[in-house]
């Protein structure tokens, strides 16, 4: 299947597999999604991910989902930066996401990294997603 945002479909399988209280969804294989998955993991926000072949250079992303008292660590997960519009952002506009409780995952110059460490290293980019 032709997803023309990856990102998005795999940020709204997330959504939709937290909503019918799926312990593990699948997404395909790419660096970037396993790069966004890795901050998801470092923040709480998952419980881990695995890659598994389903045929020679074809690849699925297995994202077990994580739940605390029933409810979906997970708030909102917004994708920031669509087709359409692309939303980039320097070091002194990033922002903080419900006052430091969430955090945006940034695309820049050094990789995939989240807001905090995007400061700490004085660099800017694409804002990918927001997490809360």
């Amino acid at each position: 299947m032709y997803v023309n945002d990856p990102i998005g479909d795999m940020l709204t399988r997330i959504r939709n597999g937290q909503r019918a209280h799926k312990s593990k969804v699948v997404s395909p294989n790419s660096k970037q999604r396993r790069a966004i998955l890795d901050i998801l993991k470092n923040e709480g926000y998952i419980r881990g991910y695995s890659v598994t072949p389903i045929r020679t250079g074809i690849e699925d992303i297995v994202i077990e989902l994580k739940y605390v008292d029933g409810e979906p660590v997970i708030k909102t997960l917004d994708r920031v930066s669509k087709l359409g519009r692309r939303m980039y952002s320097s070091v002194k506009n990033i922002g903080t996401v419900h006052s430091g409780l969430g955090l945006y995952i940034l695309s820049t110059s050094h990789g995939v990294m989240s807001d905090v460490d995007a400061k700490e290293k004085g660099l800017g980019g694409e804002i990918l997603c927001k997490v809360f």
